[in-house]
């Protein structure tokens, strides 16, 4: 069983940064690959990034290329969502997640945080 804890969501004007963490409880965080879904009002969650166990391998959605970076520290059970270059369209409930590939279809994440929101304001 993995429990996650999203945190550092907040208000953000336009063309700002913010650093979203996950931190995870259990000792088998860094056999998991982590990832990272959004879910904006009225619409379905969506796959914002994602990265292996080992930290070697990411993939990002096109929206966000360029702009998040995604990283993990395996040794205090965290992984990070660096957001730049933020957009009105970034606002939505970030969800980090635990899964055993690396893909980016929620179905095979196994373990869900439970959202830290992110406004972006124009």
């Amino acid at each position: 069983q993995v429990q996650l804890v999203e945190s550092g969501g907040g208000l953000v004007q336009t063309g700002g940064s913010l650093r979203l963490s996950c931190v995870a409880s259990g000792r088998t965080f860094r056999s998991y690959a982590m990832g990272w879904f959004r879910q904006a009002p009225g619409k379905e969650r969506e796959f914002v990034t994602a990265i292996s166990w080992s930290g070697d391998s990411t993939y990002h959605a096109e929206s966000v290329k360029g702009r998040f970076t995604i990283s993990r520290d395996n040794d205090k059970n965290t992984v990070y969502l660096q957001m730049s270059s933020l957009k009105p369209e970034d606002t939505a409930v970030y969800y980090c997640a635990a899964g055993r590939m690396l893909v980016t279809e929620e179905v095979h994440y196994d373990y869900w945080g439970q959202g830290t929101q992110v406004t972006v304001s124009s």
